[in-house]
Order: C-alpha cells, then structure tokens, then sequence
C-alpha cells in the first residue's frame, strides 16, 4: 500500500504538472495569434556582463525587442544591464533565484523560488514582474503553486532554439529558428551560459533573415493574443500535436521548409478512382502525387481573405519543392481533398466530387478541425482540387514568380 501512495503522491506532484503545464502548457503563455507577422524572441540565464551587452547591441542594430528572463542574483549584481534592457524597450521578467531544475528541489524550495526570484527582481527593475519562466522550463505541483503565491504568470515558449545543445552550432541554430519560425512563435535562446558561445554569433544574421521575412520582433507582453492557454483553447493545442504526429508518420513537411508556410505537401500514391483531368487526361488510381494539406492554425487566424494573397506567395515553394526535394520528383499532380476548393479554384485548381463515403468520411474529419480553431463547425462538402505538375509549375515556378503579377520588390 505504501508504494501506491508514493506513486499516485509522485503522479500528483510531478506527473501531471509535466503533462498539463510543462508539456500541454495549460496555464502558460507560449505563443500569440498569428494574424499578425510578429514574433517575440526570449533570453535566459542573464544577465552577463561578458556576453549580454553582444546580444543588446544586436537587438538596438537591427531595431529589434526581446524579453529577457533574468537570474535575480545576476540581476542584483549586474544593475546596469537591466537599466540598459528596460530603457532600450526590452521586457525584463524573472527566471529563477536559483538556476536548479523544479525536479531536484525539495517542495519547499520549488515553491519558494517563484517568489523569491519575483521579489528580487522586481527591486532591481523598479516595477512589478509578471511573467516567471523557471529553469529548463520545468514544473512541480510546488512550481505551480509557487507562481501562483508570487502572483506571476508562467511563460514557456512554441520555438526552442537548442543553442544550449553541445552539438549545436551559430549556424545550425540560425537555421532550426528560421525553419520553424511562425506568426506569435515565442523562441527561447540565452543570452548567458552555455548557449551564449552560440547565440550571440549568430543573433545579427538570425535578426537580418527575420526582419527580410517581414517579422515584427517585439517583447513578449506585446505579442497579439499572447495569454495563458486556458481549457477552451486546449482542442487547438492538441490538435496542432495530432497535425505534427501526422506529418512525422506520412513524411509530410511544410511547403519550403519553413513552419510559417500556408502548405504542408508530402508525396502519396494518389487515392481516387475514375478521376479525369480536364482535356481528357485519365489519372489513375495510385498514381504518384503531391498532396498538400493547409496550415489549420494560420488559416483561422488570418481569414479566408488574406490566406488566398499568402496562398498565392507560398504556392512558390511548393513549386520549388517540386523540383527539389527528391521525394517529390515523381509526383505527376499536386492536388488536396478539402472543402477549400472554391478557394482553390481561384488559384488555378480543377475541382472535382468526391464518393458519398469519401465526402462523409472528409467532411466529418473537416467539423473535428473546425471545432477545435474555433471556426465555423459546418465545413461545406470537401471535394478534390487538382492540377497537373506540369501546370502547377508553369503557374507558381521561378520563372513565373519572376515575370507574373506577385512579383517581390
């Protein structure tokens, strides 16, 4: 009987504060809305007089604002550089009194950091702190509580930018954080520690490549939507997890390799029967295809109005993708079973009916993802929206993105 009590005592205690808070994030702030193209850039374990006025001096140059998550003794010690954070427009929030992961302190202590990082913090910074991030991102029921009695929000990130990793290189970082950057992504670097010998070489070029992208780089509390994910927004995490997991098993992968693209495309062997492309073109059964899926998130979040202008841009690197990712080379049409093809009809795509059971079967999974983004429940009938790859090419291919009317300047 003892042993169950411990287990059920050591499920409660650290078992579910990883699956719902450390994990889930329920409670935390981790990421915006993405209808704006901001993200929030986050540095912990400063500051450092050695390696934190680099990284300030990065932000200032390329006009950027960050949140740093300090440490209240490097904090205490160092009250000039968070003079210089606060007065150049950066968020100065609390990270920890000690820098000891939740899991190997006593209850007490897990508790008691919280507000004893808040407490000291807030003295050197003049002004309340609201949001705690603790070390390694790492919760106990006492962490939890501890937030709690500090009156502090947790902050966790959706971007993790391993620069902490001893295989990570500046360039390997700058490269994971441009691939998974997102509309309200908040990303997690240090500014001190082991992860500084690779963030700061790499910041000035990370900062460049965001801000060609068009990102807005703001403080953390700035971000749009940026709130605690509560239980009504807990479908929309869970389901991003299914689209991941989903991704993982079928080898599908955002159009151009970057996560902020409207389009995930993978290569399937076509499932339809007694298709016919438009000019009397058969397309068989199995035959090799391109099939693309839409970022669910970043739809709902920018409408159907501006998804069809974005659509048009990152058709581009799915065109691209045609023709260099080596999975995708024998693909012969592109084409997407959705109740977007109205949309997609505009851009090009021949649509199609789908079998009775096919429309049941898709329409029933299109409710499941608009109940949980939070959009209209009734999705329209799915139906098939195909082009040949040829087609596709001609369309949305580098010599038609260089001579049509989406022109970049």
């Amino acid at each position: 009987m003892r042993w169950r009590a411990t287990i059920l005592g050591l499920l409660g205690y650290v078992g579910l504060p990883y699956l719902l808070v450390q994990r889930l994030n329920l409670g935390l702030v981790r990421e915006g809305q993405q209808r704006r193209k901001a993200l929030a850039l986050t540095f912990d374990d400063g500051p450092d007089p050695a390696t934190t006025p680099a990284v300030l001096d990065a932000l200032r140059e390329a006009g950027a604002r960050a949140t740093f998550f300090v440490i209240a003794g490097r904090a205490q010690a160092h009250p000039d550089l968070i003079r210089r954070m606060l007065e150049e427009g950066h968020g100065v929030e609390a990270h920890a009194a000690r820098h000891v992961h939740a899991w190997a302190r006593t209850p007490w202590g897990a508790f008691l950091d919280p507000l004893r990082a808040t407490r000291r913090v807030s003295a050197v910074k003049g002004r309340p702190v609201r949001l705690h991030r603790p070390p390694h991102g790492a919760y106990t029921l006492a962490t939890v509580l501890g937030q709690r009695a500090a009156g502090v929000t947790g902050a966790h990130w959706s971007i993790e930018g391993r620069d902490w990793h001893p295989a990570s290189t500046p360039d390997g970082v700058r490269q994971r954080v441009n691939a998974l950057a997102f509309p309200g992504a908040v990303v997690v670097l240090h500014d001190a520690g082991p992860g500084a010998r690779n963030t700061v070489p790499m910041l000035p070029g990370l900062l460049s490549d965001l801000k060609e992208r068009g990102y807005a780089l703001v403080p953390l509390e700035e971000l749009d939507g940026a709130a605690p994910l509560s239980l009504r927004n807990l479908p929309r995490r869970l389901m991003r997890g299914v689209d991941r997991m989903f991704d993982r098993l079928a080898g599908t992968r955002p159009a151009g390799g970057r996560a902020d693209n409207l389009f995930r495309v993978g290569l399937v062997r076509f499932p339809l029967s007694g298709i016919t492309l438009q000019g009397g073109v058969p397309l068989p059964k199995g035959t090799p295809a391109a099939e693309f899926h839409v970022n669910n998130p970043l739809l709902v979040d920018l409408g159907l109005r501006r998804s069809l202008r974005l659509a048009r841009e990152d058709f581009r690197d799915l065109a691209r993708d045609l023709q260099t990712r080596p999975e995708l080379q024998g693909a012969q049409v592109v084409f997407c079973l959705s109740a977007l093809s109205p949309l997609l009809a505009t851009l090009g795509f021949e649509t199609h009916d789908l079998s009775p059971a096919d429309t049941r079967r898709l329409r029933g999974w299109a409710n499941v993802l608009r109940w949980a983004y939070g959009s209209d429940p009734r999705a329209p009938a799915p139906k098939l929206s195909v082009m040949s790859r040829g087609a596709f090419v001609a369309r949305y291919g580098e010599r038609a993105a260089l001579s049509g009317p989406w022109k970049k300047t």
